[in-house]
């Protein structure tokens, strides 16, 4: 079933749903599905699963030579995808970048979820790979989320790439899109960046996800600037409840986002790590639940893999 069918079918109510990263190659499924269990009993319509860019690795080939190699260290995405939706009978939202990835490569990758019955794709430029300062198109491939969202708006309507197929089964995805409710890092403004993504509304997406924040004021004004330039389309909050202190700084410098003194001052006065996980909680469950009150059709939780965190968040919620 598609997100937006979910949130039409709550009536109003909001749903509970949460994001997962790919195990590290070599590395069991098993450690995921610990991690999924214990959300479930919360009953989420949908789990995203991420993609990760590939990256080079230096492989030591003796007398001081390295071998420069691409690999991708959490591949799987579409497999995990297949894998929850059989074993938890959930909808799954595979994350589709353009980095990393050609047209050609892309078409084929919907075509599978098609076949598997993946009704949902998040279509994602993606970030710049680890030793690039700024994002680079892989050549053949999509430059911007938008293209990305034409090219899957383009499926749906069975056309092709390089022929427009007489099917009788097409494509009938329903595309997601990011939104950054501080603007996206390389966006002159707030104003700018909600252009780009009206364009991207206007290309195909059916609904939006945005990046963490953890001042709900920013997600508010950022939903009331974007009604006005017309886009209607659901908004869902992603919520990331701090857990350790460096998320004090790395945050911030990754995604550009601004944290609340009254969260730094409570993160700064903890003692150890645990500490700053319950105050990451509890920051999280309040934001949470004024989110619910003012009606937003989806919570949807960025777990990184770990879930205890999460469930204490849901069990106060849901």
């Amino acid at each position: 079933m598609k997100v937006t069918q979910h949130i039409e079918n709550a009536k109003g109510n909001t749903l509970f749903s949460f994001e997962i990263i790919p195990p590290q190659k070599g590395k069991s499924i098993q450690e995921l599905y610990d991690n999924i269990d214990p959300l479930m009993e919360f009953k989420p319509p949908f789990i995203d699963v991420t993609t990760s860019r590939e990256e080079y690795i230096y492989i030591d080939k003796g007398n001081g030579l390295l071998d420069k190699k691409l690999t991708r260290m959490r591949p799987g995405t579409l497999g995990i995808c297949a894998s929850i939706k059989h074993k938890y009978n959930v909808d799954t939202v595979p994350h589709v970048l353009c980095g990393g990835f050609t047209k050609e490569e892309t078409e084929y990758l919907l075509v599978d979820c098609n076949y598997l019955g993946i009704d949902n794709i998040m279509a994602l430029r993606g970030d710049a790979m680890k030793d690039e300062q700024y994002f680079i198109p892989k050549a053949g491939g999509n430059d911007y989320a938008i293209d990305l969202v034409k090219q899957i708006s383009l499926l749906n309507q069975g056309k092709y790439l390089h022929e427009v197929m007489d099917a009788d089964n097409k494509a009938d995805f329903c595309i997601g899109v990011a939104g950054y409710p501080e603007k996206h890092l390389e966006s002159p403004s707030l104003q700018s960046d909600l252009k780009r993504l009206k364009e991207k509304v206007d290309a195909g997406a059916d609904y939006v996800v945005t990046q963490m924040f953890f001042d709900n004021s920013k997600y508010f004004k950022f939903v009331e600037k974007a009604r006005e330039m017309g886009i209607t389309i659901p908004i869902i909050p992603g919520i990331k409840p701090i857990a350790v202190q460096r998320h004090l700084q790395v945050l911030p410098q990754i995604f550009r986002i601004d944290l609340p003194e009254d969260l730094i001052h409570a993160v700064d006065s903890c003692k150890n790590n645990a500490e700053i996980r319950q105050v990451g909680i509890e920051w999280a469950i309040q934001q949470s639940l004024e989110l619910k009150a003012a009606g937003v059709p989806v919570l949807h939780y960025y777990s990184m893999g770990k879930s205890e965190n999460i469930r204490q968040i849901a069990s106060h919620l849901f």
